[in-house]
Parts: C-alpha cells; structure tokens; sequence
C-alpha cells in the first residue's frame, strides 16, 4: 500500500481559534486544487498556540469545535486527517489533544499528550495523557504522538512493538533545537523501522520562534521530505512495503532480549 501525505506547516495565530481555523481551510482549500492526497497532517496546538494562560477561555470543550472541522476536512477531500492536536477542554481538565478521522470522517481515535513541556510551562496549565496513541486506517496499524514525546525512544518503542509502521508527529518545535528535531525523527525512524511523519509549525507566538522544517523520514532513515522555515504544504509518498524490507533485512525486533531489559 501506498499512501501520498501532505503536513500543513502553518504560522499559528497565538490564542486566536476562529483564525487559526480560518488558516487551515485556507491551506485545506489549496490542496482540494492539486493531486489527491491521502493522509493530511496539521501541527500541534493549531487551534491556540501557546496562550496556556488563557486555556479555561479558549480551550476547546470535548474537543468538539476542532472535530466538526476536522471531520469536514476528511470528507472534503476524501482522505485520512492527523487532526494536530488542541486544548481540549475535558472534566474540569484540559489536555493537549489530537483526532484522528478516516477518509469517510468517521474518529479512529484520539490521543492526549503524555510527556509535557516543562520550559514552556505545560505542566502548570495541562492535564497529561495515560493512553498511547495507536489507530487503524484501512487496515493499517498506526500511531499518534506529539512533539516532546519524540524525546522518549521507549515511548515510541511501545507503538512500534504494537505494530505501528507510521509514526505521526504534530509538534511546535522551537529554534534553537532544530538539530535536535531532525536528528531525533532520524533515530526514532532507524530504531523502530518506521516511517516518521512530522508536522512542524512556523512563526512566531508567546516570544518563542519555530522552526518549521516537517520532515518524512522513511525506514532506513532517509530525509524523503523537508519543509523549509516558511508557510508551507509539504507532501511525500509512504510505502508500506519498505517496512516490511527494513525489519526482514535487519531484523531488530526478532533479536531482541527483552528478558534483559524492560519498558
């Protein structure tokens, strides 16, 4: 199986919803003109940024806002949406969130962040997560995670053992650590024998500065895709079969000596 994907690398508007929404229908609208894709991927905290302040304001109740949307995306342009992630308002909590819809806008799952950000003060103001972010498109096992979970290769580890072949990554990845981004995506992408698709965003919010670049890594860890620091579609092509390659060429998960360690 093939898929064709496309990250909407966007500037995000700092605590402002109803614009950022208007951002991606903007971007979505773009992309219904070109060759069809079949997975789209927004970046993390598209709906507020990082105005965690003011979440009891702006959060997003049960999520309910962002998943009208999304699931108007799905059916608009008849694929599969890694829906970024918002500040879902959930139990008097509210956790960084993302969706997942398939092509016919039906949710596949959802998964809340479960590492947060202490130098951006996520822990003050959000909930973490419990649950890994593990879906099924068209028969396909994959995974959700978001931008500081990269940092976590056990994290990751458990969905690729559970049989995810693509890893999605929405994030808000801030200047300096650009090495630290690609190189991070590179090794998660070698280790667990997976493709890694990351949505970066771009510009400026809450005095932070981020970096873009939205990578694909494929399974041997080639960069097949980049954005560069700007407003931006980035679009690659998945074969599922390089998967099954990488793990029969070298196969890390039948040697593995997991008596000797756990996660």
């Amino acid at each position: 199986m093939k898929w064709k994907v496309a990250m909407l690398q966007m500037d995000i508007a700092f605590g402002q919803p109803d614009k950022n929404a208007e951002t991606i229908k903007r971007l979505v609208n773009q992309l219904s003109l070109g060759e069809p894709v079949d997975v789209i991927v927004l970046p993390e905290l598209w709906d507020t940024g990082y105005d965690l302040t003011r979440l009891e304001e702006i959060a997003d109740p049960g999520g309910e806002r962002a998943q009208t949307l999304l699931r108007e995306v799905a059916l608009k342009l008849k694929c599969h949406v890694i829906g970024g992630s918002v500040a879902e308002k959930r139990e008097g909590k509210v956790y960084n969130t993302t969706y997942t819809y398939d092509r016919d806008g039906q949710l596949a799952g959802s998964y809340s962040k479960v590492h947060l950000f202490r130098l951006m003060n996520e822990d003050k103001y959000l909930t973490a997560g419990e649950n890994p972010g593990l879906y099924i498109l068209e028969e396909q096992t994959v995974a959700s995670v978001i931008c500081y979970d990269i940092r976590f290769p056990e994290w990751l580890r458990v969905h690729a053992l559970q049989g995810a072949k693509v890893v999605f990554v929405t994030a808000q990845w801030p200047h300096p650590r650009l090495d630290h981004w690609r190189q991070l995506l590179i090794a998660r992408a070698i280790e667990n024998q997976v493709y890694v698709v990351a949505c970066n965003r771009v510009g400026e919010g809450g005095g932070n500065m981020f970096c873009g670049h939205s990578l694909v890594v494929n399974p041997w860890g080639e960069v097949i895709a980049e954005g560069m620091q700007q407003e931006e579609i980035v679009r690659a092509e998945l074969d599922m079969a390089l998967v099954t390659e990488a793990r029969n060429r070298i196969p890390v998960f039948e040697d593995r000596r997991s008596s000797l360690y756990e996660l």
